[in-house]
């Protein structure tokens, strides 16, 4: 089998792979494999000495510095919180070189979101600071240099600063393909490169340990090489491997032999293996077809170490296919694997060896977080290294407590990106959905502050929010009783973790029921509470935290027998998996993990229906393209700009835009806009409605919830308790992230 079949191969296996149990199996946070002795061997990069095998990769450390790029002490405490967790090596996120060069980086007087290097020295002393709490803890840090961001850039430069974005040659912005990306001079490239060069020599001089240098999924120095974006004809920059040869060797010649040089990379783009027929008929994607192959790589590769890179790590894929170098819930668990391990045997095959005459580290990226994963990658030399990002956003201490044997108290990734990706695009700044402190460090200390007088407490409702809530407020002494009326903590999580795809929810209620044990709070599951049982305990304060309920819609024949609720279906889906003809209504989250689930796991005709233009409006692009492209290649007939009118014995009355403007429903390589930014060039949708009949033996809603609020107003009627508090969905329906966040804060603070 050659490489790009190899490639074929592993993208195929991405809409499929959890009907391998086994590898179902490897997503399950584990300890089978402890002590996890590979994963801390000390490693080489270059001269310097690494403690043990783990990688905290970058993750977008945008907002967490001031205005002129200086690291903030909330940028600051979050590092060095991973770094006091153990991690052998830590990477920052994206720190531009030459925000002059690319109008896409800074804002209209020249600040902008990102820490710098490049702005004014007054910033050096927050990046020594970050080097030598590091090192404080024994742990390494490298800077992610980013000569810039070109055609995946912000393009409010041209409505901002009148400036066109960049590329390698006219590109289509990925963001508005409209606008047009200008290619960039040989002079200008020299300029990046020289840039480039320089905070490699200032990173040296401030103590940082190394640099890592941004070369992967379509940002500028993929776009100057990779021949899927150089469209160059004339001048030494035509040549696809160049631009990144020329910038090695000149941070080389600044920073001599034994400074580390990390490089990230992608074998391949993947968009061939991805889109297939319709790279060549898509708009937007045929100008892309001309992607690097995976030959073309591993001779780059080879050609980048001979110019002085120390060490890779190796993913798939670009923005036009953002879900996988950014690999969301519903992806595999070691998601590539297979990939740094083409890469190793290749490299051994070559004799590959670093400036310094030693092997090359190639470092395993993708979902790693279940400990035993990570540790059977090591010891089957599938990788030399392996990098956590968000599981280290998700728990700091991920390394410390493998290597103590404390496995079971690590707090799980699940995936959704809300906390972390989610917020690059929306104006925050990386966080984490299941960890409150994740860079709130400068606002939120580790130790709880301790209680003078312990209260008696009462929280209703053992989902994320009730369960930080309960076990936060214990840890600081009071005396707290957790009732909710099923069998197990998990709230709402235990109906969304059903689906094969949601495997890492898995994760996360187990350990929201270790912690109830581990902190030994008083639980009372299986239990209906209402004001009499609760005034008779006589709790000083009650929590409620009570969820949310479907929001039915006012349809006729809604109330048949075969509708149901997507609550319902999930928590009964065996019952419901002989039908022929279902269709689910409603294209949120919710919505299409049903769909999802009905075509791969029931291996059933499913229709989708949606009355806005567009599924899952809100949620991290990375998530929603990723489920959108495999219910398109599952055959799931999406309708968008559909309502429904009224649900018939076999059949539903469908009312159906059919103009060409609505947009199409599967395009998954342009992203939905922030709604805050107006897109000059997008079409009005015009009305061409017609009535549809689909035959429908099952209707599934998905049409939304609403707040559950019906205890908290009887509670508060009946003034049951002295302080009666409302908080997570049943305030305000939202995600993990805002559950959580409220169940800390309160339990923090009574």
């Amino acid at each position: 089998m050659n490489y790009e079949d190899k490639i074929q191969k592993i993208v195929d296996g991405f809409s499929t792979w959890f009907e391998d149990e086994n590898l179902l199996g490897l997503g399950r946070i584990t300890d089978d494999l402890k002590p996890h002795t590979a994963m801390f061997e000390s490693i080489y990069v270059n001269k310097i000495k690494l403690k043990n095998r783990v990688i905290m990769g970058p993750m977008g450390n945008v907002n967490m510095a001031d205005e002129m790029g200086k690291p903030s002490q909330k940028m600051i405490s979050y590092y060095l919180e991973r770094a006091k967790g153990g991690v052998g090596l830590i990477t920052s996120g994206m720190i531009p070189v030459s925000v002059d060069d690319d109008p896409s980086y800074g804002d209209t007087d020249a600040t902008g979101i990102f820490p710098r290097l490049d702005t004014h020295r007054s910033t050096y002393s927050g990046w020594r600071t970050i080097a030598e709490g590091c090192h404080a803890y024994g742990s390494k840090f490298f800077v992610q240099l980013a000569p810039g961001m070109g055609r995946v850039g912000n393009p409010e430069c041209l409505t901002k600063k009148m400036k066109l974005p960049i590329s390698s040659s006219w590109q289509k912005n990925w963001y508005i393909p409209e606008i047009p990306c200008r290619p960039i001079s040989d002079n200008k490239c020299k300029k990046i490169i020289n840039k480039t060069a320089q905070a490699a020599a200032d990173c040296k001089a401030l103590n940082i340990d190394g640099v890592y240098l941004h070369g992967h999924s379509g940002y500028l120095i993929e776009q100057m090489t990779d021949t899927a974006y150089n469209n160059r004809k004339l001048g030494r920059y035509k040549h696809y491997q160049n631009f990144g040869i020329d910038m090695i060797k000149a941070i080389r010649k600044r920073v001599g032999p034994y400074y580390p040089i990390y490089y990230r990379i992608d074998l391949s783009l993947a968009l061939q293996a991805t889109y297939k027929d319709r790279l060549s008929k898509e708009k937007v994607l045929k100008s892309l077809h001309r992607e690097r192959s995976v030959e073309m790589t591993l001779d780059y590769m080879k050609n980048l170490v001979s110019a002085g890179v120390d060490m890779f790590d190796v993913d798939l894929g670009g923005y036009e296919n953002w879900w996988l170098p950014h690999p969301p819930n519903g992806m595999p668990p070691g998601t590539f694997l297979e990939v740094a391990e083409m890469v190793k045997d290749y490299f051994d095959s070559e004799n590959i060896l670093s400036n310094v005459g030693i092997k090359v580290p190639i470092v395993g990226v993708g979902k790693l977080g279940n400990p035993d994963l990570a540790e059977m990658a090591l010891r089957s030399q599938k990788c030399d290294m392996v990098m956590l990002s968000r599981p280290l956003l998700a728990d700091p201490d991920w390394v410390n407590k493998v290597y103590a044997e404390r496995v079971k108290e690590i707090k799980p990734c699940i995936g959704d990106h809300e906390g972390c990706l989610g917020q690059l695009a929306i104006g925050g700044h990386p966080h984490c959905a299941v960890n409150p402190r994740t860079a709130f460090e400068d606002v939120y200390t580790e130790e709880l502050p301790e209680v003078n007088t312990p209260k008696k407490i009462a929280v209703i409702g053992a989902g994320p929010c009730g369960v930080t809530a309960a076990v936060t407020l214990k840890k600081r002494g009071h005396d707290v009783t957790l009732i909710d009326k099923k069998e197990k903590a998990g709230g709402m999580l235990l109906t969304g973790g059903i689906p094969k795809v949601k495997f890492e929810i898995l994760n996360y209620i187990d350990y929201l029921n270790h912690q109830l044990e581990h902190h030994h709070v008083k639980v009372l599951f299986e239990t209906n509470a209402d004001e009499t049982m609760l005034k008779s305990v006589g709790y000083d304060i009650i929590i409620t935290s009570t969820g949310t309920k479907p929001i039915i819609p006012p349809i006729e024949g809604v109330l048949k027998k075969h509708v149901i609720t997507a609550v319902d279906f999930l928590d009964n889906k065996d019952k419901y998996a002989d039908y022929s003809d279902y269709v689910v209504v409603g294209g949120s989250d919710v919505g299409c993990e049903v769909a999802h689930l009905l075509s791969y796991e029931f291996k059933k005709k499913t229709t989708l229906v949606e009355m806005g233009p567009y599924l899952m409006p809100k949620t991290c692009t990375s998530n929603r393209h990723f489920m959108i492209h495999h219910l398109n290649q599952a055959g799931v007939k999406i309708l968008n700009c559909t309502q429904l009118k009224s649900i018939e014995d076999k059949y539903i009355v469908l009312s159906r835009n059919y103009s060409k403007t609505v947009p199409d429903p599967t395009q998954t390589w342009t992203p939905l806009l922030s709604e805050n930014i107006i897109n000059p060039f997008k079409k009005k949708i015009k009305e061409a409605i017609k009535e549809d009949i689909i035959e429908a033996d099952l209707v599934i809603l998905a049409t939304g919830a609403s707040v559950n609020e019906v205890l908290y107003e009887r509670l508060k009627k009946h003034k049951t308790a002295k302080y009666i508090y409302n908080i997570g969905d049943s305030f305000a329906p939202g995600r993990v992230l805002e559950a959580v966040k409220a169940g800390y804060k309160v339990g923090r603070t009574l």
